[in-house]
C-alpha cells in the first residue's frame, strides 16, 4: 500500500495539507489571542461606566464588576487625567506590558507563541484604545491563565478540524488518483505483461484510451513501439529462417566448388591458350564463391566461442596478414606498411584477433586494386593507460554513403560490387567479444580508416 502511487500520493497529500494547516494556525492562534485581549478592554470599559454612572457603587459590587471583566485593576485617562476607576489587590508583579494600539502581524504571532509555550501564571499589563471614543486609553492589569488556557483550546479545535479535513482531503484526493491515474498506469502495465508474454500475438498491442494527456501520448508511443517490435520480431523470425536455409545451401555448395575448384587447378596446365587465358579467372571466380560460402556458414552459427585471451605480439599476426594478403595482389600496386612497435603485446584471442586484422586488411586491399590506382595499407597500433588502439587505414577511394549507412550489418554492408558485408560484421563481433569495440574513424577521397579498441582490464601485464 505505502510502497504504491496512489499510497505515497495519499501520504504526501495529507503531511501537505497539515503543514498548511500550521501556516494558517500559527496567525489565527495570535488573531485569537488579540481578540481575547480586546474583549477584556471591553469588559473593564463597560465596568468603569458603571462606575462613572454610579459613583456610590459598593465594593462588592466593584469585585464582581472585576472578576466579570476578569481583571485586577482598570484605569481610563479622559481628557488628559489618568483615572483608577476599578481597583483589586494584585497576587504578584507585574511581568510584562502589551499595548495593543502598536501591534503589528509579526509582534502579534511572536508574542502569542510566547504565551503559548509559556505555562507559567504570569500578571500582565494590557494598553488599548476605548471604543467609541470613551476616552483617550484604557488600561487594565490581569492574569495569563485563562487567556492561556483558551489559546489551548482554541488551538486544539483549530488542529483537530484541520487533521478531519486533511483525512477528508487525501481520501478525495486519493480517490480522484487511483481513478485517473493508477487504474490507466494499471492498464498499460497489464498491456505491456500481456505483450512481454506473446510478443507475436496482435492482440497484445495496446490501444490508447486514456483521458489524461501525458498518459494518452505514453499509451500511443508504447502502441508504436510494440508494433515496430512486433514487425522486426517477424522479420528475425524470417531471416532466421532463410538464414538456416542458406547456410545449408552454402554448406553443400562450397563442397561442389571445392570438387570444381580441383578440377580448374588441372585445367591451367592446358596447352590450349584460349584455356589458360580464361582459367585464372575461372579460379578467380571459384575462390570468391567458396570464401563467400565459409563466410556466411561462420556468421550463421549461433555465436562465435568465447576468445582464449592470451598475451600475444601484435607484429606476429600483423606479418602473417601481409603475408596472407600479398599473395592477392598479383601484380597490382598494393604496398602493405607495417608500423606496429615490434615489442607490443596485446592481450588477445590470436586466431580471432588475425581473422578480424584478415577482414580489414583484406577490404583495404580490394578497395585499392578496385579503383585500379596504386594504394597503401597501413597498420598502426598503439597503447596508453587504459587501452590497445589498432587502426587499419588505407588510400583507396572511401567507403560509399549506402556502405556507411549499414557498415557493420551482415548483408547490407559490403562495400564492393557483389560483397557480403559480412566481414565486417563478423569482425565486429569478434572485437565485441574481446570487451573492445571496432568503429570508422574516417572515410572520405583520400581513404578509410578503422580503428579497434581492446580495454587492457585486469589481464594486461
Amino acid at each position: 500500500m505505502l510502497n504504491s502511487l496512489s499510497g505515497r500520493f495519499l501520504i504526501l497529500t495529507t503531511v501537505f495539507v497539515m503543514l498548511a494547516e500550521v501556516l494558517i494556525f500559527v496567525p489565527s492562534i495570535a488573531r485569537f489571542r488579540e481578540d481575547y485581549l480586546m474583549a477584556r478592554l471591553e469588559r473593564a470599559q463597560i465596568a468603569s461606566l458603571a462606575l462613572l454612572a454610579d459613583d456610590l457603587l459598593s465594593v462588592e459590587l466593584e469585585a464582581e464588576l472585576l472578576r466579570n471583566a476578569e481583571v485586577f485593576n482598570v484605569v481610563l485617562r479622559r481628557d488628559e487625567v489618568r483615572q483608577l476607576m476599578l481597583s483589586s489587590p494584585v497576587p504578584k508583579p507585574i511581568s510584562a506590558t502589551y499595548d495593543m494600539r502598536e501591534a503589528g502581524p509579526a509582534t502579534l504571532i511572536r508574542d502569542a507563541m510566547i504565551r503559548l509555550f509559556t505555562p507559567e501564571n504570569q500578571m500582565i499589563r494590557v494598553i488599548g484604545v476605548p471604543v467609541r471614543d470613551a476616552g483617550l486609553l484604557i488600561e487594565i492589569t490581569m492574569e495569563t491563565r485563562p487567556m492561556r488556557a483558551a489559546m489551548i483550546d482554541y488551538g486544539l479545535r483549530i488542529l483537530l478540524l484541520s487533521a478531519v479535513i486533511s483525512v477528508i482531503t487525501a481520501g478525495l484526493l486519493f480517490l480522484a488518483v487511483r481513478r485517473f491515474l493508477v487504474r490507466p498506469i494499471k492498464g498499460v502495465v497489464g498491456y505491456m505483461q500481456r505483450y512481454a508474454a506473446s510478443p507475436e500475438d496482435a492482440h497484445g498491442i495496446i490501444t490508447p484510451s486514456a483521458g489524461v494527456k501525458e498518459l494518452r501520448e505514453a499509451e500511443e508511443a508504447l502502441r508504436q513501439l510494440q508494433i515496430e517490435l512486433t514487425h522486426a520480431l517477424k522479420q528475425r523470425e524470417r531471416l532466421a529462417q532463410l538464414g538456416g536455409a542458406v547456410a545449408k545451401v552454402s554448406h553443400d555448395l562450397r563442397n561442389i566448388l571445392t570438387s570444381a575448384q580441383l578440377f580448374t587447378d588441372r585445367i591451367e596446365t592446358s596447352e590450349d591458350p584460349l584455356v589458360r587465358r580464361l582459367a585464372p579467372k575461372l579460379v578467380g571466380s571459384i575462390t570468391r564463391a567458396v570464401s563467400l560460402c565459409e563466410s556466411t556458414l561462420a556468421f550463421g552459427r549461433l555465436e562465435e566461442p568465447a576468445p582464449t585471451l592470451t598475451m600475444l605480439r601484435l607484429s606476429d599476426v600483423v606479418r602473417d596478414v601481409i603475408e596472407s594478403e600479398s599473395l592477392a595482389v598479383d601484380g597490382a600496386t598494393v604496398e602493405f606498411r607495417d608500423e606496429v612497435p615490434p615489442g607490443l603485446e596485446i592481450r588477445a584471442d590470436p586466431e580471432q584477433m588475425f581473422r578480424v586484422m584478415l577482414n580489414l586488411v583484406r577490404n583495404a586491399r580490394q578497395a585499392i586494386m578496385g579503383a585500379h590506382n596504386p594504394g597503401t595499407v597501413t597498420i598502426a597500433a598503439r597503447e596508453d593507460g587504459a587501452n590497445w588502439w589498432i587502426e587499419v587505414a588505407d588510400t583507396g577511394p572511401g567507403l560509399p554513403k549506402k556502405a556507411r549507412e549499414h557498415l557493420f550489418t551482415a548483408f547490407q554492408g559490403g562495400a564492393s560490387k557483389g560483397g557480403s558485408g559480412l566481414g565486417l560484421a563478423i569482425s565486429a563481433e569478434l572485437v565485441r567479444g574481446h570487451g573492445g569495440t571496432l568503429r570508422l574513424k574516417r572515410t572520405g577521397p583520400e581513404g578509410t580508416a578503422f580503428e579497434i579498441c581492446l580495454p587492457r582490464g585486469d589481464g594486461a601485464i
